[in-house]
Protein backbone atom coordinates (compact mmCIF):
# COMPACT_ATOMS: atom_id res chain seq x y z
CA UNK A 1 0.00 0.00 0.00
CA UNK A 2 1.30 3.50 -0.74
CA UNK A 3 1.77 5.11 2.66
CA UNK A 4 2.55 8.59 1.01
CA UNK A 5 0.00 9.17 -1.58
CA UNK A 6 -2.70 7.62 0.98
CA UNK A 7 -1.55 10.50 3.68
CA UNK A 8 -1.75 13.14 0.49
CA UNK A 9 -5.37 11.89 0.04
CA UNK A 10 -6.05 12.38 3.50
CA UNK A 11 -4.48 15.90 3.94
CA UNK A 12 -6.21 17.03 0.90
CA UNK A 13 -9.09 18.81 1.91
CA UNK A 14 -6.27 20.54 4.79
CA UNK A 15 -4.17 21.51 1.36
CA UNK A 16 -4.12 25.34 -0.26
CA UNK A 17 -5.16 25.80 -2.92
CA UNK A 18 -1.84 25.50 -5.24
CA UNK A 19 -1.23 22.51 -2.63
CA UNK A 20 -3.95 20.51 -3.84
CA UNK A 21 -2.68 21.26 -7.85
CA UNK A 22 0.71 19.44 -6.64
CA UNK A 23 -2.05 16.99 -4.73
CA UNK A 24 -3.34 16.71 -8.03
CA UNK A 25 -0.65 16.02 -10.54
CA UNK A 26 1.03 13.06 -8.32
CA UNK A 27 -2.24 11.69 -8.26
CA UNK A 28 -2.99 11.70 -12.11
CA UNK A 29 1.00 10.79 -12.52
CA UNK A 30 2.14 8.81 -9.68
CA UNK A 31 5.22 7.21 -11.38
CA UNK A 32 6.81 10.16 -13.02
CA UNK A 33 8.62 12.23 -10.29
CA UNK A 34 11.73 10.57 -9.58
CA UNK A 35 13.27 12.19 -12.83
CA UNK A 36 11.68 15.35 -12.02
CA UNK A 37 13.64 18.48 -10.28
CA UNK A 38 11.57 20.49 -7.87
CA UNK A 39 11.43 23.63 -10.90
CA UNK A 40 10.23 20.75 -13.18
CA UNK A 41 7.41 19.75 -10.93
CA UNK A 42 6.60 23.62 -9.62
CA UNK A 43 6.12 24.45 -14.00
CA UNK A 44 4.29 20.86 -14.15
CA UNK A 45 1.62 21.94 -11.28
CA UNK A 46 1.69 25.73 -12.14
CA UNK A 47 2.72 26.45 -8.70
CA UNK A 48 6.23 28.08 -6.84
CA UNK A 49 9.14 25.87 -5.49
CA UNK A 50 8.30 27.26 -2.30
CA UNK A 51 4.89 25.62 -2.77
CA UNK A 52 6.45 22.43 -3.43
CA UNK A 53 8.58 22.28 0.06
CA UNK A 54 5.63 23.92 2.08
CA UNK A 55 3.77 20.63 0.80
CA UNK A 56 6.33 17.92 1.55
CA UNK A 57 6.71 19.47 4.74
CA UNK A 58 2.83 19.07 5.45
CA UNK A 59 3.47 15.10 4.79
CA UNK A 60 6.70 14.88 7.29
CA UNK A 61 9.61 15.82 4.97
CA UNK A 62 12.19 17.92 5.25
CA UNK A 63 11.78 19.25 1.86
CA UNK A 64 11.18 17.96 -1.53
CA UNK A 65 14.07 15.41 -1.57
CA UNK A 66 11.98 13.64 1.21
CA UNK A 67 9.36 13.60 -0.73
CA UNK A 68 10.53 12.08 -3.94
CA UNK A 69 12.23 9.86 -2.26
CA UNK A 70 9.75 8.36 -0.28
CA UNK A 71 7.47 8.23 -3.49
CA UNK A 72 10.40 6.61 -5.44
CA UNK A 73 10.17 3.62 -2.56
CA UNK A 74 6.92 2.84 -3.08
CA UNK A 75 8.07 1.19 -6.72
CA UNK A 76 4.08 -0.07 -6.67
CA UNK A 77 2.76 3.31 -7.12
CA UNK A 78 -0.29 3.34 -8.09
CA UNK A 79 -3.50 6.03 -8.24
CA UNK A 80 -5.11 6.13 -4.96
CA UNK A 81 -8.10 7.71 -6.79
CA UNK A 82 -11.45 5.73 -5.43
CA UNK A 83 -13.16 6.38 -9.19
CA UNK A 84 -13.64 3.09 -10.65
CA UNK A 85 -13.35 3.16 -14.20
CA UNK A 86 -13.91 0.08 -16.89
CA UNK A 87 -10.61 0.45 -17.69
CA UNK A 88 -8.64 -0.58 -14.51
CA UNK A 89 -7.72 -4.26 -13.96
CA UNK A 90 -8.88 -6.19 -11.68
CA UNK A 91 -5.50 -5.48 -9.21
CA UNK A 92 -6.24 -2.08 -9.67
CA UNK A 93 -9.97 -2.19 -8.58
CA UNK A 94 -8.89 -4.51 -5.90
CA UNK A 95 -6.12 -1.64 -5.06
CA UNK A 96 -8.72 1.00 -5.31
CA UNK A 97 -11.35 -0.29 -3.00
CA UNK A 98 -8.25 -1.36 -0.20
CA UNK A 99 -7.15 2.55 -0.54
CA UNK A 100 -10.94 3.82 0.40
CA UNK A 101 -10.97 1.32 3.27
CA UNK A 102 -7.87 2.77 4.45
CA UNK A 103 -9.10 6.37 3.85
CA UNK A 104 -12.15 6.00 5.59
CA UNK A 105 -11.17 4.60 8.58
CA UNK A 106 -7.86 7.10 9.40
CA UNK A 107 -10.30 9.58 8.72
CA UNK A 108 -12.46 8.41 11.34
CA UNK A 109 -9.82 8.01 13.78
CA UNK A 110 -9.18 12.14 13.23
CA UNK A 111 -12.75 12.85 13.74
CA UNK A 112 -14.10 10.52 16.22
CA UNK A 113 -13.61 11.58 19.93
CA UNK A 114 -12.80 8.95 22.10
CA UNK A 115 -14.48 11.07 25.16
CA UNK A 116 -17.52 10.71 23.82
CA UNK A 117 -17.06 6.92 22.64
CA UNK A 118 -15.73 6.20 26.32
CA UNK A 119 -18.66 8.30 27.64
CA UNK A 120 -20.90 5.91 25.63
CA UNK A 121 -19.60 2.52 26.71
CA UNK A 122 -19.99 3.63 30.36
CA UNK A 123 -23.63 4.01 29.45
CA UNK A 124 -23.91 0.81 27.69
CA UNK A 125 -22.24 -1.00 30.58
CA UNK A 126 -24.50 -0.16 33.41
CA UNK A 127 -27.85 -0.24 31.25
CA UNK A 128 -30.34 -2.44 31.17
CA UNK A 129 -31.47 -2.92 28.06
CA UNK A 130 -29.30 -1.79 24.87
CA UNK A 131 -31.35 -1.77 21.58
CA UNK A 132 -30.07 -0.80 18.31
CA UNK A 133 -32.09 0.65 15.35
CA UNK A 134 -30.78 0.68 11.61
CA UNK A 135 -32.29 0.07 8.07
CA UNK A 136 -30.76 -0.38 4.80
CA UNK A 137 -27.19 -0.81 4.91
CA UNK A 138 -27.19 0.24 8.80
CA UNK A 139 -29.20 -2.87 9.37
CA UNK A 140 -26.45 -5.70 9.12
CA UNK A 141 -24.04 -3.31 11.59
CA UNK A 142 -26.95 -3.02 14.54
CA UNK A 143 -27.18 -7.07 14.25
CA UNK A 144 -23.64 -7.26 14.95
CA UNK A 145 -23.63 -4.67 17.56
CA UNK A 146 -26.15 -6.76 19.14
CA UNK A 147 -24.34 -10.28 18.56
CA UNK A 148 -20.88 -8.43 20.48
CA UNK A 149 -22.99 -6.76 23.21
CA UNK A 150 -24.80 -10.23 23.83
CA UNK A 151 -21.69 -12.11 23.95
CA UNK A 152 -20.29 -9.55 26.58
CA UNK A 153 -23.77 -10.43 28.46
CA UNK A 154 -25.46 -7.20 28.09
CA UNK A 155 -29.05 -7.27 27.32
CA UNK A 156 -28.53 -5.94 23.90
CA UNK A 157 -31.31 -6.25 20.71
CA UNK A 158 -31.48 -5.28 16.74
CA UNK A 159 -34.26 -3.97 15.23
CA UNK A 160 -34.62 -3.52 10.96
CA UNK A 161 -37.92 -3.07 11.20
CA UNK A 162 -39.39 0.56 11.08
CA UNK A 163 -42.66 -0.45 13.20
CA UNK A 164 -40.67 -2.37 15.83
CA UNK A 165 -38.28 0.56 16.55
CA UNK A 166 -41.01 2.73 17.07
CA UNK A 167 -42.86 0.25 19.35
CA UNK A 168 -39.43 -0.87 21.30
CA UNK A 169 -38.29 3.07 21.49
CA UNK A 170 -41.81 3.35 23.15
CA UNK A 171 -41.11 1.49 25.58
CA UNK A 172 -37.54 1.76 26.61
CA UNK A 173 -36.92 3.96 30.27
CA UNK A 174 -34.13 5.98 31.66
CA UNK A 175 -31.91 2.84 32.47
CA UNK A 176 -31.87 1.79 28.78
CA UNK A 177 -29.84 3.04 25.42
CA UNK A 178 -30.67 2.98 22.49
CA UNK A 179 -28.54 3.34 19.39
CA UNK A 180 -29.11 4.62 15.98
CA UNK A 181 -26.98 4.00 12.98
CA UNK A 182 -27.10 6.38 9.86
CA UNK A 183 -24.25 7.43 7.33
CA UNK A 184 -26.57 10.15 6.38
CA UNK A 185 -28.39 11.08 9.60
CA UNK A 186 -30.69 11.79 7.88
CA UNK A 187 -33.10 8.56 7.84
CA UNK A 188 -36.81 9.32 9.05
CA UNK A 189 -37.04 6.48 10.71
CA UNK A 190 -34.46 6.41 12.80
CA UNK A 191 -34.27 9.59 13.48
CA UNK A 192 -38.24 9.14 14.44
CA UNK A 193 -37.19 5.86 16.99
CA UNK A 194 -34.12 7.88 18.13
CA UNK A 195 -36.59 10.91 19.32
CA UNK A 196 -39.52 8.54 20.93
CA UNK A 197 -36.27 6.84 22.88
CA UNK A 198 -35.01 9.91 23.98
CA UNK A 199 -38.85 11.01 25.09
CA UNK A 200 -39.08 8.00 26.67
CA UNK A 201 -36.33 8.99 29.04
CA UNK A 202 -33.61 6.64 27.62
CA UNK A 203 -29.84 7.66 26.50
CA UNK A 204 -29.43 7.99 22.82
CA UNK A 205 -26.55 7.55 20.94
CA UNK A 206 -26.05 7.94 17.19
CA UNK A 207 -23.45 6.49 14.97
CA UNK A 208 -23.40 8.68 11.55
CA UNK A 209 -21.04 10.30 9.21
CA UNK A 210 -19.85 13.78 10.36
CA UNK A 211 -21.37 16.65 9.46
CA UNK A 212 -24.19 18.39 10.75
CA UNK A 213 -27.87 15.57 10.05
CA UNK A 214 -31.18 15.65 11.50
CA UNK A 215 -30.51 12.75 13.83
CA UNK A 216 -27.70 14.90 16.04
CA UNK A 217 -30.99 16.85 17.54
CA UNK A 218 -32.53 13.97 19.33
CA UNK A 219 -28.82 11.59 20.52
CA UNK A 220 -27.09 12.59 23.53
CA UNK A 221 -23.98 11.21 22.05
CA UNK A 222 -22.57 11.44 18.81
CA UNK A 223 -19.97 8.76 17.14
CA UNK A 224 -18.83 10.34 13.76
CA UNK A 225 -17.47 8.28 10.91
CA UNK A 226 -15.78 9.85 7.78
CA UNK A 227 -16.11 8.37 4.69
CA UNK A 228 -17.13 8.89 1.11
CA UNK A 229 -19.68 7.13 -0.84
CA UNK A 230 -18.44 7.06 -4.22
CA UNK A 231 -20.13 6.20 -7.97
CA UNK A 232 -21.89 3.11 -7.98
CA UNK A 233 -20.85 2.57 -4.17
CA UNK A 234 -24.67 1.43 -3.52
CA UNK A 235 -23.29 -1.15 -0.88
CA UNK A 236 -21.33 1.85 0.79
CA UNK A 237 -18.84 -0.72 2.29
CA UNK A 238 -16.67 2.27 3.31
CA UNK A 239 -19.24 3.32 5.78
CA UNK A 240 -20.37 0.27 7.33
CA UNK A 241 -16.30 -0.81 7.82
CA UNK A 242 -15.77 2.56 9.54
CA UNK A 243 -18.87 2.01 11.82
CA UNK A 244 -18.13 -1.90 12.57
CA UNK A 245 -14.86 -0.02 13.86
CA UNK A 246 -16.84 1.74 16.13
CA UNK A 247 -18.79 -1.11 17.29
CA UNK A 248 -15.74 -3.27 17.12
CA UNK A 249 -14.12 -0.34 20.03
CA UNK A 250 -17.04 -0.53 21.83
CA UNK A 251 -17.22 -4.64 22.03
CA UNK A 252 -13.26 -4.42 23.10
CA UNK A 253 -13.64 -1.89 25.77
CA UNK A 254 -16.70 -3.68 27.51
CA UNK A 255 -14.52 -7.17 27.18
CA UNK A 256 -11.50 -5.43 29.06
CA UNK A 257 -13.92 -2.93 31.65
CA UNK A 258 -17.23 -4.36 32.46
CA UNK A 259 -15.40 -6.50 35.48
CA UNK A 260 -14.97 -9.93 34.84
CA UNK A 261 -18.60 -11.05 33.77
CA UNK A 262 -18.05 -9.65 30.47
CA UNK A 263 -15.05 -12.35 29.61
CA UNK A 264 -16.88 -15.05 31.66
CA UNK A 265 -20.06 -14.41 29.25
CA UNK A 266 -17.64 -14.73 26.35
CA UNK A 267 -16.61 -18.27 27.55
CA UNK A 268 -20.09 -19.57 28.47
CA UNK A 269 -21.34 -18.20 24.69
CA UNK A 270 -18.84 -19.68 23.02
CA UNK A 271 -19.25 -23.42 25.49
CA UNK A 272 -22.21 -23.13 24.46
CA UNK A 273 -21.91 -23.03 20.52
CA UNK A 274 -19.38 -25.35 20.05
CA UNK A 275 -21.99 -28.13 19.69
CA UNK A 276 -22.92 -25.86 16.56
CA UNK A 277 -19.39 -27.50 14.97
CA UNK A 278 -18.04 -30.35 13.41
Amino acid sequence: MDKTMLNIKLLYKKLGKSEKKIADWLFENPNEILPLSIVDLADRCGCSEATIVRFAKKLGFSGYQGLKISLAQETNSTSVSTNITNNDSLEEIYDKVCNDIYCSLERTKMVLNTDTLEEVCKKISSAEKIVIFGLGNSASIALDASHKLLRTGCNAHAYSDNHMQVIVASHLTSNDVAIGISHSGSSKDIVEALKIAKESGATTVAITNSGKSPIQKYSDFTLFTASDETKHNILALNSRIAQLSIVNAIYFYLVYNKSDKALESIKETEHSLLSKKY
